[in-house]
């Protein structure tokens, strides 16, 4: 049976522990107690950990083996802020899928009151890529940063940046991405859509344009799928 992985609060040397609520969810839920074992990711590594003590808030490991661990893809997820909720359920997934960052974006068509409230969310968007990163069995949560706008998305690196727009007729994501990219960006448009104008400054600037097909989906459902075809090509 797989163990269950936990991503270390706190690591030295051959010791770990997990701190407040994630020792809490380990004892109160799950009932562990002292000399079960866990796969623990301690950032350099994965390594099978043994419990030695448990208090009120703090589980403390005895750390073993390193265990071999998958090779991650480098995604970059530009997604623009919408409706809370959905956005969350993006995060989710899209963790599960194995990003390794999660940009929000405040596009023009971001609705304003979400827009001046995202950075508030960030914290629980990082707490719910935590879970995420946990239950999928990562090493690491993806990095999830404060909300940036178009002009500081504009000039972010890598060695492919896409853009998702409904309005690409030609170009298909999995025709653009190519299983030796070392680093790829995908952004992610707000409910609406882009702006004419913000599609010309990502044109203008390098990026890529291109389709998930002929459908239109919702914010989520294409940051959710775009996450899915880009893992699969660069898995090969």
């Amino acid at each position: 049976m797989t163990r269950r992985r936990w991503i270390a609060d706190e690591v030295s040397g051959n010791r770990a522990a997990l701190i407040g609520e994630h020792a809490d969810h380990l004892t109160r839920v799950l009932r562990a107690r002292v000399g079960q074992e866990f796969d623990i990711a301690t950032g350099a590594a994965v390594r099978s950990g043994r419990i030695v003590s448990i208090e009120a808030g703090r589980v403390d490991f005895e750390l073993g083996e390193e265990i071999p661990a998958a090779a991650a893809t480098n995604i970059t997820l530009l997604i623009s802020v919408f409706k809370f909720d959905r956005m969350e359920w993006a995060v989710e997934k899209c963790t599960e899928l194995g990003v390794v960052r999660i940009i929000p974006l405040l596009a023009r068509r971001s609705e304003a009151h979400l827009a001046s409230t995202a950075n508030k969310r960030v914290e629980r968007w990082r707490k719910i890529a935590l879970q995420a990163s946990q239950q999928s069995r990562r090493t690491l949560p993806p990095e999830i940063n404060t909300p940036i706008k178009l002009k500081e998305a504009l000039t972010l690196s890598a060695s492919a940046r896409i853009i998702l727009a409904e309005s690409e007729q030609h170009t298909l994501l999995r025709d653009v991405i190519q299983p030796n990219s070392c680093d790829l960006i995908l952004a992610i448009g707000p409910e609406g859509g882009w702006a004419e104008v913000e599609l010309r400054e990502f044109q203008a600037a390098g990026w890529i344009s291109a389709s998930l097909g002929p459908t239109i989906l919702r914010a989520e459902t294409a940051a959710i799928a775009a996450t899915a075809v880009a893992t699969s090509i660069l898995a090969l």
